[in-house]
């Protein structure tokens, strides 16, 4: 039986739950202190993911950026990068966003109707894999496990966090919390409306809570309900 990832999801937000404003350029809601903890957990990962949408929007490289970090990967016998992995329903991805062009492996999840489209579009850049008439979930972790992923961080969008926390399919949240306030309706949020496990009553265990800077980390156990 394939052993599914440890899934972590790791975002920043305002104290407003906001994960970006509806400016052109990305809101930076962490510090360089915070930004080098989460280039450790990328470390630490033997895949990250993001959603299209996100990849379209901001444009991310998704790399370990410390030399340090990837030698020691190397040295532990690992890839310096992390498998870099999308999903995506439309199929509507284009060639020359950074996140095909730097760090090592790439895969992408998507369904039946839009599998060809994707790999037309992106050739040999990345490995592309259907699982199915819908993006199932539990599908594509069997899939990531089934590689030998052990640890997956999620990095977003909220709609993917929204789906991985409905589902009871992370096992932690890595949350920073910025001093921030963004007010705006339309911007994108870190979790959205969802039936989620155990009802609104249902209190998460907390792992961590940590200033950084003016940052907060909080590290939460979704899975771990009172």
């Amino acid at each position: 039986m394939t052993t599914r990832p440890y899934v972590i999801l790791s975002a920043a937000m305002s104290v407003d739950g906001y994960l970006d404003d509806t400016s052109s350029e990305r809101l930076l809601l962490s510090n360089a202190e915070d930004f080098d903890r989460v280039d450790q957990v990328r470390a630490e990962s033997d895949a990250i993911l993001i959603g299209a949408t996100t990849m379209r929007r901001d444009n991310p490289r998704l790399l370990v950026n410390s030399d340090e970090r990837r030698a020691q990967r190397v040295a532990d016998g690992k890839p310096a990068y992390p498998l870099k992995v999308t999903v995506t329903r439309t199929g509507d991805l284009a060639a020359d966003l950074k996140f095909w062009h730097h760090g090592g492996d790439k895969l992408v999840f998507t369904v039946d109707s839009a599998v060809e489209k994707v790999r037309a579009t992106l050739g040999d850049l990345a490995d592309v894999v259907s699982v199915g008439p819908d993006l199932d979930w539990g599908l594509v972790l069997d899939e990531i496990g089934r590689r030998g992923v052990k640890q997956l961080m999620v990095e977003g969008g909220g709609t993917i966090h929204t789906q991985l926390m409905a589902q009871n399919l992370a096992d932690e949240v890595h949350l920073a919390v910025a001093p921030l306030l963004v007010g705006q309706a339309d911007a994108p949020k870190f979790l959205g409306a969802a039936d989620y496990p155990g009802g609104s009553t249902s209190r998460m265990r907390l792992l961590e809570a940590r200033a950084i800077g003016d940052v907060v980390l909080l590290r939460y156990a979704p899975k771990e309900h009172g």
